[in-house]
């Protein structure tokens, strides 16, 4: 039995914004010290004014699901957005050998599995479809890279904001463990252990938050939890406050 009450149908686009989607996806186990925690994982896809499709965070493929993208488009960007988010990169990338990949700079070194990597999100060879902004955030564990998609007024993260529902938690255990670790819905946000882990680098974090919250934004959608379809610039200002 899986630990999370799934945000269901999995594997399929799910409208959130304009010419966005996001995909919830199966229930994987991330390695923590000497056991692993389990996790929901979840995608997002926009759709580009050519008509090309940028994926943030790629999920395991399967066929029905890579049926479901190919409908709306050819992909040509791939994206690693954080020292913990890139895995099925590489199998997207043997599916599509033709789309530009684009990861954080540690991966380059630190991937568990390999993958190309076109150009790293600290620098100046990341151009972006003029659709989307990012901001760097750079930790000592976890770099995460941070976008903005001006059509939807969205907010694409990972890392930086987890929203669990507690309700949706099986075991009373994780879910003990997950209020505690400030990661719970209503009041979701990093978990106090990847916090901890930006505080070296504070001064930079201080600023590349500020400038996320300069961002006219209407939506948010993380990896882990319940996204926010509305009231996103409130909700990042709330959640990011340990920055500030």
């Amino acid at each position: 039995m899986s630990a999370f009450l799934p945000y269901t149908p999995l594997n399929t686009p799910k409208a959130f914004g304009d010419q966005l989607w996001i995909v919830d996806g199966p229930e994987i186990r991330m390695d923590y010290g000497p056991t692993s925690i389990p996790f929901p994982t979840r995608m997002t896809i926009a759709r580009l004014a050519d008509g090309t499709l940028w994926v943030h965070s790629p999920i395991a493929p399967d066929k029905d699901l890579l049926s479901a993208i190919d409908r709306l488009g050819p992909v040509a960007w791939l994206i690693a957005p954080n020292s913990l988010h890139y895995w099925y990169v590489a199998d997207w990338q043997a599916i599509y050998p033709g789309a530009r990949t684009l990861a954080v700079p540690d991966l380059a070194t630190r991937a568990k599995r390999p993958f190309r990597i076109d150009a790293t999100l600290d620098s100046e060879a990341a151009v972006l479809p003029e659709e989307l902004e990012t901001v760097f955030v750079p930790g000592t564990l976890v770099n995460e890279a941070v976008f903005f998609h001006r059509p939807s007024r969205t907010v694409v993260l990972t890392d930086l904001i987890e929203n669990f529902e507690p309700q949706r938690i099986r075991s009373c255990l994780y879910r003990g463990l997950v209020r505690l670790s400030g990661a719970a819905h209503p009041d979701g946000k990093a978990p106090i252990d990847l916090r901890l882990t930006f505080w070296p680098r504070r001064a930079r974090v201080r600023r590349a938050v500020a400038a996320i919250l300069g961002w006219d934004c209407e939506r948010v959608v993380m990896a882990h939890g319940l996204p926010y379809e509305r009231d996103g610039a409130a909700e990042l200002r709330r959640a990011l406050r340990w920055a500030c």
